[in-house]
């Protein structure tokens, strides 16, 4: 039985403008949307999802109102769907959390225009260019002294002859929207240079040949990859937190996280400040590293100018990142804070099957997994103050399945 919200009628747009506070806008309504709307809810701010998708925020008790929508990809789709909701419900001067990729390039391009009704945290494309297209990001990251894996281009399928490539190897878009939407997968590992062609050959249907980067491929399991996460400001992390990605789905190259804890590590800190202080940056952001166990170095993969999967886990661990937005936005102060370390999130939805098949490849064992789970702190979407958003997620599996591949 599909689980069903408590019956009631959408607000009125007089009565979502009457509210006290600036609302804000999710744009997702996934579980990495629904802890926006938790964040914020909580303390009494207004709360639009926006989905394109069959929405679990819709669920929450936080959320004032939610709207099916045809098209968030299309920057022009979002932003007419954005202008048009403003004047509908009077939207005037709420806040935009975009929880996607091209939703930040969308908001980004068009921000001019949607500054004169939103608040708009998304840099503008001078700055998030640099997380948007990897080209940039790695070139940016040499200059400033910021490790790397070796990443070649060949620009065509027969340059990759000319060039003298190690194996394994990892094949991946610079640009990943479309194809991460076509493949359901970040990257693909190739391992000998026939596998190359053909991986290469089959990249070209949804992405040009200049935007094929050939990495090397870094050993080492979800122990080795770390993220700096942040709402930066100014040059510095006003709200900081470090993280390790102990599992993800799929394991190789996960599309999300599944099982996520706090540490403390200084050096992931010091290399994403650099990054992000020469582009100016500003708002909520994820720096991915992986430290490769051949030599020790830290290596960056990639920036996610937006809201991450496991971002909710900042407020167990002391760091609410959406509130922190939102306060600073609206004029609030904001104190510098750090995140606990040992604080552990999880998804039970992905973990539980990513864990079995950890165990059943050797690669965890059966005790280790059930000791994590022992002493998780936060879970991705189960909250028995507000239930109904998991209830839906077990419904929607065969869609979820369907649709990413979970």
């Amino acid at each position: 039985m599909w689980p069903a919200k408590p019956p009631s009628s959408p607000p009125a747009p007089s009565t979502l403008a009457r509210s006290k506070l600036p609302g804000a806008v999710v744009l997702g309504g996934d579980y990495q949307g629904l802890g926006v709307v938790r964040s914020l809810g909580r303390i009494g701010v207004p709360v639009v999802v926006l989905d394109d998708e069959r929405s679990i925020s819709r669920f929450s008790r936080y959320a004032t109102l939610a709207l099916r929508v045809a098209d968030l990809r299309s920057a022009q789709a979002t932003v007419e769907t954005l202008v048009d909701i403003a004047h509908r419900y009077h939207l005037h001067g709420w806040l935009l959390y975009p929880t996607r990729d091209e939703q930040v390039a969308a908001l980004s391009l068009y921000r001019d225009a949607l500054c004169s009704t939103y608040r708009v945290p998304a840099p503008a494309w001078e700055i998030v260019q640099f997380a948007w297209d990897k080209r940039k990001t790695y070139d940016l990251a040499r200059q400033l002294n910021i490790p790397i894996p070796r990443t070649w281009i060949s620009g065509s399928f027969r340059g990759l002859d000319d060039l003298d490539l190690p194996f394994p190897l990892v094949l991946k878009p610079a640009i990943k929207e479309n194809f991460f939407y076509r493949t359901r997968a970040k990257a693909w590992q190739v391992r000998n240079r026939a596998g190359l062609r053909d991986r290469f050959r089959s990249a070209t249907r949804f992405v040009p040949p200049a935007e094929i980067l050939l990495q090397e491929f870094i050993p080492g399991d979800g122990r080795y990859q770390l993220s700096y996460c942040a709402f930066f400001k100014r040059g510095k992390g006003v709200a900081t937190m470090v993280a390790r990605r102990r599992r993800q789905h799929p394991h190789d190259f996960g599309r999300a996280s599944t099982f996520v804890e706090t540490i403390e590590l200084p050096a992931v800190e010091t290399l994403a400040e650099r990054f992000l202080r020469a582009i100016n940056y500003y708002g909520l952001v994820e720096v991915e590293f992986k430290m490769d166990p051949r030599d020790g170095q830290l290596k960056l993969l990639d920036v996610n100018a937006r809201t991450w999967g496991y971002h909710a886990l900042g407020s167990t661990a002391g760091v609410d990142f959406s509130r922190l937005l939102y306060v600073d936005q609206v004029g609030g102060r904001v104190e510098f804070c750090r995140s606990r370390p040992g604080v552990s999130w999880v998804r039970l939805l992905t973990d539980l099957p990513t864990g079995l098949l950890d165990i059943l490849a050797g690669r965890l064992r059966s005790w280790d997994y059930l000791r994590s789970l022992r002493g998780f702190h936060t879970e991705a979407v189960l909250n028995f103050e507000d239930p109904l958003p998991a209830l839906a997620e077990v419904a929607l599996l065969p869609y979820l399945t369907f649709k990413r591949g979970f």
